[in-house]
């Protein structure tokens, strides 16, 4: 498998090569048979590609140890799904699962006919071929990048992975990431087609909508499962840290957000030209920062593959590629003047101008704290920790101001309102915003802050519903009685905007989920033995015992305790401990019991070395479910903003 592998990338290097040559020459002098040649060496490349990820797929699943990777990221004991997700486990085969996706997103940009210019296409497939370049080079030429790399000698077994990534979050996080890093390339490779071929117009936002819109949603997912994933797995108790890596994560979901709603105002009123060019070349370039980040020693974070020999390299393509796509933006800046300008703040084109000063606002603070502490380090001697609440303070009342005007562009639809108008649709989603707010007070809640948070976020769910509830009741007037069907004709009719709103109201249905659980979270910890009592909010944990089961090489210890809310039991919750070959690896599992006003999460924190006293970290946290729930609406509003509209 290893030859086979290598010579799968070697074939794949040499294709791409060709083909951005034949795409350069081919173009220029509209000779045809350099072009078709052009293109099937894109689709030879996604092929040769695809073979080198089936090799080191059966190697890792066959257990070939004298794999240098296969020995370092599985083990014998391994299921299956685990077997299947060391392919992104390590640095070079995470690279290797990047630089395959690129060549598949080449493939399918040849392949599909689109109304756009043939140059525009092209253009753009040899730009992701560029990008396909460079990691086919770092594979292939970077020390200890190869994941075919053999071992002098065969091991009897294999180290395996770490523990903490026995989770479902594992199969799933890294590959929604990885897959929506790569398809960043496909709309930032059309936006330089456009610049370089000068087709400036909405040609290139139409071929790149679908892709934009399709990393937006995956590394959105991403973040959220990774969200989950903390939350279900380390012992901290919280889904977010503002670690560097979840930054890098955050950035360009932001600003592809950005570009995804000034592509739309380019698209419908002309305007906006220049901002979508910049955001999406920011997008695509703090995809390539984030990488950098996880494999280098410019941060410290509990994410990072560690000081990796690509990290140089992925900064040096960082400022080619950044740079170089700005010389170019302004070399091009006289072609993409707007059509017409923004005349009131209280109109579509002030509403969405707004939103992207936020997104763009929040991406700068958010990247200033992560790079802060080496900056002071690089040029001050020493290293300045930035902690939660410089983002907290910072990044926190943006994104408030974002959810809110996502509730009130809703209301402004796609005219200039008068003041007075915009007044009286707010009217009734303030009125349910207000009561909610007096129900909350008559129940005790006092913190300014949450009562704030909660009032904007019941107000943008209230004015969205208030809205559909309208589009609906239009339909419902021409067709009575035919309540249900008209409902899912109406967001058929308009798939993008009904998503939108789903993707708004998702927003924000977690934001009442992320106050909750942030600022009403009661956490205690506490070292019991069998019999003994810890309390924590209105709950009283009793540990009973300590049960133990499994084979030597991986022995678990699950915990019995038993919840009681006053003298009422509410049943078992069983955190665990796990302990990993013969007790070289100890780790402890949450869990969890979950309702949909909060959640009480227990984990074992440390224990002696006869187990029969252990200290638990016991958490509640008030409405985090509504996080997930969230999550659920934003992935349903993103796959039908995504589907196809019907062609008409």
């Amino acid at each position: 498998m290893s030859q086979l592998g290598n010579v799968a990338l070697v074939l794949a290097l040499a294709a791409s090569i060709f083909s951005i040559a034949a795409f350069i020459f081919g173009l220029r002098g509209g000779r045809r048979r350099l072009i078709d040649a052009a293109r099937k060496s894109v689709l030879a490349a996604a092929a040769s590609f695809s073979i080198s990820v089936i090799a080191l797929l059966v190697a890792l699943v066959t257990h070939d140890f004298q794999i240098e990777y296969v020995a370092l990221y599985t083990s014998s004991g391994l299921s299956l799904p685990y077997l299947i997700s060391a392919l992104w486990a390590g640095n070079a085969g995470s690279l290797l699962f990047w630089g395959w996706i690129l060549s598949l997103a080449a493939a399918a940009v040849v392949l599909k006919k689109r109304p756009q210019g043939e140059g525009l296409v092209l253009s753009a497939a040899a730009v992701i071929m560029g990008v396909q370049l460079f990691f086919i080079i770092l594979l292939l030429f970077v020390p200890n990048q190869n994941p075919f790399q053999v071992l002098p000698s065969v091991p009897a077994e294999g180290v395996g992975l770490n523990p903490l990534l026995e989770n479902p979050g594992m199969i799933i996080h890294p590959p929604l990431l990885l897959v929506g890093y790569a398809l960043f390339a496909v709309p930032f490779a059309f936006a330089i087609a456009a610049l370089l071929t000068r087709k400036h117009e909405n040609d290139w936002l139409a071929a790149a909508r679908g892709w934009a819109l399709s990393a937006w949603l995956l590394l959105g997912l991403g973040n959220l499962v990774g969200a989950w994933w903390a939350y279900v797995e380390l012992t901290f108790g919280g889904y977010w840290a503002w670690d560097p890596v979840e930054n890098a994560g955050l950035m360009p979901w932001l600003m592809i957000t950005a570009f995804l709603h000034s592509a739309l105002m380019q698209r419908r009123k002309g305007i906006f030209k220049l901002w979508s060019m910049l955001l999406v070349i920011s997008a695509f370039a703090l995809t390539i920062f984030g990488t950098f980040l996880t494999r280098s020693d410019f941060l410290s974070s509990v994410h990072t593959f560690g000081q990796t020999a690509v990290g140089p390299f992925f900064l040096g393509f960082l400022i080619i590629s950044f740079f170089g796509s700005l010389a170019l933006l302004f070399y091009r800046r006289r072609d993409l003047q707007s059509q017409a300008e923004v005349d009131s703040v209280i109109s579509s084109e002030g509403a969405f101008l707004t939103n992207n000063l936020l997104l763009v606002g929040a991406t700068f603070v958010i990247f200033l704290g992560t790079i802060y502490p080496s900056l002071s380090e690089l040029f001050a001697g020493s290293r300045i920790s930035v902690d939660g609440s410089y983002f907290n303070m910072a990044a926190v009342p943006i994104f408030l101001a974002i959810i809110l005007l996502s509730g009130v562009c809703v209301l402004i639809g796609w005219r200039r309102l008068p003041l007075a108008r915009l007044g009286r649709r707010l009217l009734w989603p303030a009125v349910v915003a207000v009561i909610v707010v007096i129900a909350l007070l008559v129940f005790g809640v006092r913190q300014g802050f949450a009562l704030f948070a909660w009032f904007l976020s019941v107000l943008v769910i209230s004015a969205i519903l208030s809205v559909w509830l309208r589009d609906l009741g239009a339909r419902w007037k021409r067709s009575p009685g035919r309540y249900f069907k008209e409902f899912f004709t109406l967001i058929g009719a308009s798939r993008s905007r009904y998503g939108g709103l789903i993707v708004h109201l998702s927003l924000a249905v977690m934001a009442i989920g992320v106050v909750g659980s942030s600022l009403f979270d009661v956490r205690e910890e506490a070292a019991l033995a069998a019999g003994e009592s810890m309390t924590v909010g209105e709950y009283q944990l009793t540990y009973h015992s300590l049960i133990p089961e499994g084979a030597s090489d991986k022995m678990t210890f699950t915990a019995i305790v038993e919840v009681f809310r006053g003298d009422k039991s509410l049943g078992i919750i069983k955190p665990r401990i796990q302990y990993y070959s013969g007790g070289e690896k100890q780790v402890p599992r949450v869990a969890i019991r979950s309702t949909p006003v909060e959640d009480l999460w227990v984990v074992p924190l440390s224990w002696d070395s006869e187990l029969t006293v252990i200290k638990f970290r016991a958490l509640v946290s008030p409405l985090v479910v509504w996080i997930w729930v969230g999550g659920g609406l934003f992935l349903l509003g993103g796959l039908i903003a995504l589907w196809p509209e019907r062609r008409r």
